[in-house]
């Protein structure tokens, strides 16, 4: 194992955060503190709790996801979307490096970054409303793992895109829809029975749930079934990742 290649991607990729920090902090701590404010005001006035739980602490756990999910993409995507634009790929592909070293340092620093920004994020909360974390470890485990995950397919898409544009097209267009339609903001038990089924088949409602089981205990799936997933998601996009490099698709050509 190369350390020292390790070392130095990773430190350059974390160095790149300190270079860009209103977009890589900043921005989504205010735009979450801004989904927050406003639904906490707008909809925590109409409804008081959820399961026993103030609406505005419910709702924490959806927004940390939110962003988890969305940064974790955007900062591994464009880690190595931008070698690929400007041709240094090809110096890291001939180097000393082997494919388990350079996943290991790109999707290292996107969950890095990812993972701080979410601890922000629920620091940030408890400013605002009286924010409890009952299972600390394992809020700890799924924050980690989440990050780690969604690192591996932004690490996918930025191999995948041609552009910069198509770099934003899963984000936006899948995950972000699918995380606000997985529970961020409410519980899938108070849907009709056929929707609570529906919404089953959404796989960011297994991440948002066993992450908020970790805050207060309650959870729409259970948490053992939260965790087998997220360990699932993770294994197949490891399993694509050894394939591209397998394959040299992307990359080679």
């Amino acid at each position: 194992m190369n350390i020292y290649a390790i070392r130095a991607i990773y430190l350059f990729e974390m160095a790149r955060t300190w270079r860009t920090l209103m977009q890589s902090i900043i921005s989504p701590v205010i735009s979450t503190s801004l989904y927050f404010i406003v639904f906490g005001a707008a909809i925590g006035s109409r409804i008081r709790e959820i399961d026993g739980i103030s609406y505005g602490a419910f709702i924490v756990p959806g927004l940390v996801m939110l962003s988890l999910l969305t940064q974790s993409i955007s900062n591994a995507s464009f880690g190595i979307y931008f070698p690929k634009f400007t041709g240094t790929i090809f110096e890291l592909l001939s180097a000393p490096v082997s494919y388990l070293e350079l996943v290991l340092a790109f999707v290292g620093a996107a969950a890095t970054k990812s993972i701080v920004l979410g601890l922000i994020i629920m620091a940030t909360a408890a400013l605002f409303v009286p924010l409890r974390i009952e299972h600390p470890a394992w809020m700890l485990l799924f924050l980690v793992l989440t990050a780690l995950t969604f690192s591996l397919f932004g690490f996918i898409i930025g191999i995948w895109a041609d552009g910069f544009e198509k770099l934003q097209v899963i984000p936006l267009l899948i995950v972000t829809p699918l995380t606000f339609l997985g529970g961020s903001f409410y519980s899938i038990h108070i849907l009709p029975p056929f929707w609570q089924t529906v919404a089953l088949c959404n796989p960011v409602v297994y991440l948002i749930s066993g992450f908020r089981w970790s805050f207060y205990g309650n959870a729409d799936v259970h948490v053992g079934v939260s965790l087998g997933m997220t360990v699932l998601f993770l294994a197949v996009f490891m399993a694509i990742v050894a394939w591209i490099f397998k394959t040299g698709y992307r990359l080679k050509n």
